[in-house]
């Protein structure tokens, strides 16, 4: 297997990533840098964590944006809505419980965040079309 290639642990990978970013930002068990913004730990140790954050969510931002772009982000939360909507259906989850809302939302924005990060290898595999970014010179 090339260094390139894009598999399934790859794909798991990245949504590990994304899950930790997201979940290390915010949850609703308070265990997160928003519970611990409420403690009485010093600032500074607050501030160091919430710039890591800051940079893991900037590189992952970036890559989904310039991955998907506007139309892909979009229709890929919509794909995760209908997800969810069909969950609601189903009965898996009840609008009023809005702990499981949370999570699932959560979970949500892992999933694009996710895609966002591999949708170029998947493209390329899928197409063989390469992305590359845009190099002002």
């Amino acid at each position: 297997m090339a260094r390139n290639d894009f598999t399934l642990v790859s794909f798991g990978l990245r949504f590990a990533f994304a899950l930790a970013l997201v979940f290390l930002t915010y949850n609703p068990t308070g265990f997160s840098w928003v519970g611990w913004l409420l403690s009485e730990t010093p600032l500074v140790y607050k501030v160091g964590a919430g710039i890591v954050l800051l940079i893991g969510w900037a590189m992952f931002l970036r890559a989904t944006w310039n991955s998907l772009g506007a139309p892909g982000t979009v229709l890929a939360a919509a794909f995760f809505a209908v997800i969810i909507w069909l969950f609601i259906e189903w009965g898996l989850v009840a609008l009023d419980d809005t702990a499981t809302i949370q999570w699932v939302l959560l979970f949500v924005l892992t999933g694009v965040l996710a895609v966002g990060m591999s949708w170029s290898r998947i493209r390329r595999k899928l197409s063989g079309q390469y992305d590359t970014d845009e190099i002002e010179g």
